[in-house]
């Protein structure tokens, strides 16, 4: 999924990492860029803990932020802009569409103009891959595709279109 960012390997890239969990994909964005700093979010405070341990050797690019996805003020809870945003396996669990595309204006309001949020989930658990695409759309965000879909779980880019 980092790898279809097509951003420069030694960007200094300020990355949102949305339900990061243990941090398996910070630690996938912090290999293929170096240079990046990432803020994981996540509403446990427990998966949170993990991942500062999983992360220890990286600490000095890394922040935590404790927000519930269904919250309102989360976008304002994570700082940002952001160069990209990256979720794995984590939006599909707010289940209502409402609150999905609550949560993806709150991603399009972060993203910096052309910014790239990549989203790998389980699309189908959740309305269906044209549903999330139509959400993102309507979020605000442009260029919104379907890159990879093995039948189960789908990755789908979005970019940014605020002004800097």
């Amino acid at each position: 999924m980092i790898a279809m960012a097509k951003l420069p390997s030694d960007a200094a890239l300020n990355v949102l990492d949305i339900g990061a969990g243990y941090g398996f994909v910070t630690e996938e964005v912090l290999h293929a860029f170096p240079n990046a700093r990432v803020t994981l979010q996540d509403y446990s405070d427990l998966m949170l803990a993990h991942a500062r341990k999983h992360l220890a050797k990286s600490t000095g690019q890394l922040s935590f932020i404790l927000a519930d996805l269904t919250d309102p003020t989360w976008p304002e809870r994570v700082g940002g802009p952001f160069d990209m945003i990256v979720s794995a396996i984590a939006i599909h669990n707010l289940r209502k569409t409402d609150l999905i595309a609550a949560c993806y204006r709150g991603v399009a309001s972060l993203l910096k103009r052309g910014a790239p949020f990549l989203d790998y989930d389980l699309f189908a658990m959740s309305g269906g891959i044209e549903t999330h695409i139509g959400m993102m759309q309507d979020a605000g965000m442009t260029r919104v595709s379907r890159i990879w879909d093995d039948g189960h779980a789908t990755i789908l880019v979005g970019h940014g279109k605020r002004a800097l």
